[in-house]
């Protein structure tokens, strides 16, 4: 797309990708481009340089933002190890992450807010999410747990670290970010999005020589490195819907440089590495136990460690001989963020670079294929003989899911064993076939009993009676054993995985029939060329109802849920 009078927004402009990205977008004349870091301090720092550097853009044109993306917008200037030793806040936190996906949690994120505001049309992820994610350290978690489990602790101290463990878990961290940028783009209807993801190793693999502990390689880092793949494959599936943005990732396997070389003050997290005195006669000696942890600290020297430094940006300040080891041929050698800039703005524009992996696992998957399609006919003509040697109906088992998936099939498959066809079914009035289906059920005990013995209850005409089974799916447990029921509740549940005899949800059957038939009506008979599907023929002249045919409609286009690439 044209980025000429768009608006951009880069996440993680501070940072060493971001920066370069922020750079070049200058050149293609968006009308205005949103800059964000985590910390305050970095982004004004940014801004200032922009227009130092691009005198000649207007005031406004580029607009600071920072804090946590990846919490409730409340919290995103709050330090994490803040929110999670704050009980009230470690709570709403853990809230956040791990209950399901409403309104309100969209509507109270920090990356909602963010793109509700600017209502960006192109969104640039530089921000390193994998290492944000994989180095809260899951693993450090546990030997705190460990250990805290030894000491005969108390029911609080319990609770704290079971609280601190769910809010630390990788995968449902990522999935609720996907989650949230997913549902604030298409609110927005923003684009494009394109990420620049990371490997986790450089490009190297698991004989990586760099760990983060005496194991190699290391968990973090491998933790690292199956965050960014699991990112990536969420991403793939956001591109494979209909209504998304388009979706791009970008990742290097390479160490990133640079940023700038210089003499000054080196800082680890952001604070000067403190030097100190220690003398020869401080010298520790090798017996008994070591202690990690010192009683007492060495006395520090006053002064701060100062040297030559290469910037890497988020990735590390290295020495001469860091970064000699590091992008030496044969190790993770390096890319430069300009090259990684010039891509991004390539691929925007619709390019084609070769280093888009969203379109490179596009292109090696495995998709269906021809002789599976004709093989389908095969197949149902096989499981319908069966149905008719056997004196069965094959209608639904709630092994594949979702429970409305079985609801749909048991509720078509009886208003086709009570009349037939679509048409007679249009014939008739809602309240005549929700009574039709009750007298039906309560002659067949055979037919009841399967339907709830797989888990889906049947609501009957009244409203306000269930016939269930030992177990129900639908509400689903979620901790609780018992749920108040109101009438909004006890819709929701209908829809959602009850077989619903009310005349209201007949009616809801006759409109879907309805557009069914007008639909397949509508196509011409001349038509005989190859744009359409779903003819007269295909449903079978309305006379016969296929029920999987009938139900995989409703996903199309009442549940949105196309198959957008075949």
């Amino acid at each position: 797309m044209d980025i000429q009078g768009k608006t951009v927004l880069v996440l993680g402009a501070w940072g060493l990708v971001g920066n370069a990205v922020t750079r070049k977008l200058i050149d293609e004349k968006p009308e205005k481009i949103i800059v964000t870091s985590l910390r305050k301090k970095e982004i004004e720092e940014e801004i200032e340089r922009l227009y130092k550097e691009h005198p000649q853009v207007p005031e406004g044109y580029f607009i600071p933002w920072w804090g946590n993306i990846f919490v409730r917008n409340e919290f995103k200037d709050t330090d994490r190890l803040e929110l999670l030793n704050n009980p009230d806040k470690r709570k709403i936190l853990m809230e956040d992450i791990m209950e399901e996906m409403t309104s309100e949690i969209l509507e109270q994120s920090s990356i909602f807010n963010l793109l509700n505001t600017y209502k960006p049309d192109i969104v640039i992820d530089c921000i390193n999410s994998a290492t944000g994610i994989a180095y809260q350290d899951l693993y450090t978690t546990y030997h705190r747990i460990k250990a805290l489990l030894t000491n005969n602790p108390s029911k609080e101290e319990i609770i704290e670290e079971t609280e601190k463990l769910i809010c630390t878990q990788y995968i449902p961290q990522l999935i609720r970010h996907v989650q949230l940028l997913y549902n604030s783009m298409n609110r927005i209807d923003s684009k494009i999005y394109i990420k620049i993801g990371t490997s986790g190793t450089g490009g190297m693999g698991l004989n990586i020589p760099y760990t983060h502990s005496e194991e190699k390689p290391s968990r973090v880092l491998l933790s690292k490195s199956s965050v960014a793949g699991a990112h990536t494959l969420l991403l793939f599936l956001m591109g494979r819907t209909p209504d998304a943005a388009i979706i791009k990732e970008i990742k290097p396997t390479a160490a990133i440089a640079w940023k700038r070389i210089a003499y000054d003050e080196i800082k680890k997290r952001g604070k000067p590495i403190r030097l100190l005195n220690v003398s020869f006669d401080e010298a520790v000696k090798l017996e008994g136990k070591l202690k990690l942890t010192l009683d007492k600290p060495f006395t520090q020297s006053g002064e701060t460690l100062k040297s030559v430094f290469i910037d890497t940006g988020e990735n590390g300040t290295f020495s001469r001989g860091e970064f000699e080891t590091i992008s030496a041929q044969g190790q993770m050698e390096y890319v430069t963020p300009e090259e990684i800039a010039e891509d991004v703005i390539y691929e925007i524009k619709g390019g084609n670079t070769g280093h888009d992996i969203i379109n490179a696992l596009d292109n090696a998957t495995l998709e269906p294929t021809y002789r599976a399609g004709y093989l389908q006919h095969t197949a149902v003509e096989k499981l319908e003989e069966l149905e008719k040697i056997h004196s069965v109906n094959s209608v639904a088992f709630e092994l594949l899911g979702p429970p409305r998936l079985s609801k749909l099939l048991h509720e078509i498959n009886l208003l086709k064993q009570t009349n037939g066809s679509m048409k007679k079914i249009l014939d008739k009035e809602p309240a005549e076939l929700s009574a039709e289906i009750h007298e039906y059920l309560k002659e067949n005990e055979a037919l009841r009993s399967e339907i709830i013995s797989i888990g889906i209850p049947i609501l009957l005409p009244d409203g306000k009676t269930l016939l269930r089974g030992n177990e129900i799916k639908i509400p689903p447990f979620r901790g609780k054993n018992e749920i108040e029921i109101t009438g909004d509740k006890i819709t929701l549940w209908a829809n959602d995985g009850w077989v619903d005899l009310r005349k209201e949800n007949m009616l809801v059957w006759q409109n879907r029939l309805k557009l069914i038939i007008e639909e397949a009506e509508a196509i011409p008979e001349s038509d005989t060329s190859s744009m359409h599907v779903r003819t007269k023929r295909y449903w079978n002249n309305f006379e016969e109802i296929n029920i999987g045919k009938v139900v995989s409609w409703i996903f199309i286009y009442e549940e949105r849920g196309k198959r957008m690439k075949s």
